[in-house]
């Protein structure tokens, strides 16, 4: 059956139309709209917002929409949203409120680490065979998502992924206070001990647990965590 075998699955950005009504339903509320989108280096989401852009622009003429590249991805691409629209809730308009939007991106960092190497080779980056490989060799790959998805190490254990993730956290944070959302794909009991040690940890602002959405966890696999967070100000 189809829904047995994940090597089946796709994938696929939202069409056009869909971007369209959201926006008609946004403008029914706001005379802007600020479009915050996935990193156009991950997906082609970026640039099917962008086209319905254009279609918005004879649909509903009197609003003026911008589309953003997050250049990331997850709940950090949901820090810069959520900051965005703090801004735009105290009356902000639409230039301050890229402003902030962009100086949250700029500050963002996720490190995500994945429990197996079995699924990632779903995502297109890592061929089958290695992904096999890494499998067989219980290897466990620590990464960050900027522009792209860059490696940044990998370990044989949970345990000793989580120590190399806040090796990197403290690196980028030391003692500043920091807004961080801890991440995991079907691993709560997991992920609630990591927000635990987060807030433990670090000068927490603001921290949040959530799910990975279902993309990440069909890239990734059962068992992922991953930590976002930026600096205050």
């Amino acid at each position: 059956m189809f829904l047995k075998n994940p090597d089946a699955f796709a994938t696929s950005a939202p069409a056009p139309g869909e971007f369209l009504a959201a926006y008609k339903q946004a403008a029914a509320r706001a005379e802007s709209v600020l479009c915050i989108d996935v990193s156009v280096k991950i997906s082609s989401t970026y640039n099917v917002a962008l086209m319905a852009k254009e279609y918005a622009a004879k649909e509903i003429p009197g609003v003026k929409i911008e589309v953003m590249d997050s250049l990331t991805a997850a709940a950090s691409e949901g820090m810069i949203a959520l900051a965005a629209a703090r801004a735009a809730d105290k009356g902000a308009d639409l230039e301050q409120v890229i402003k902030v939007a962009q100086d949250v991106r700029d500050r963002v960092k996720i490190y995500v680490l994945l429990d197996t190497m079995k699924h990632v080779y779903r995502s297109g980056r890592v061929p089958k065979i290695a992904a096999q490989a890494g499998t067989a060799l219980n290897i466990r790959p620590l990464f960050s998502v900027g522009v792209k998805v860059h490696p940044v190490g990998i370990v044989r254990s949970r345990e000793r992924g989580i120590e190399l993730m806040f090796e990197k956290m403290r690196a980028r944070t030391g003692t500043n206070p920091i807004n961080a959302a801890v991440m995991h794909a079907y691993a709560l009991d997991a992920a609630i001990e990591l927000k635990d040690r987060v807030a433990k940890e670090f000068n927490c602002r603001d921290l949040w647990l959530t799910e990975f959405s279902p993309v990440m966890g069909y890239a990734c696999g059962t068992g992922t965590l991953g930590v976002a967070f930026y600096n205050e100000a």
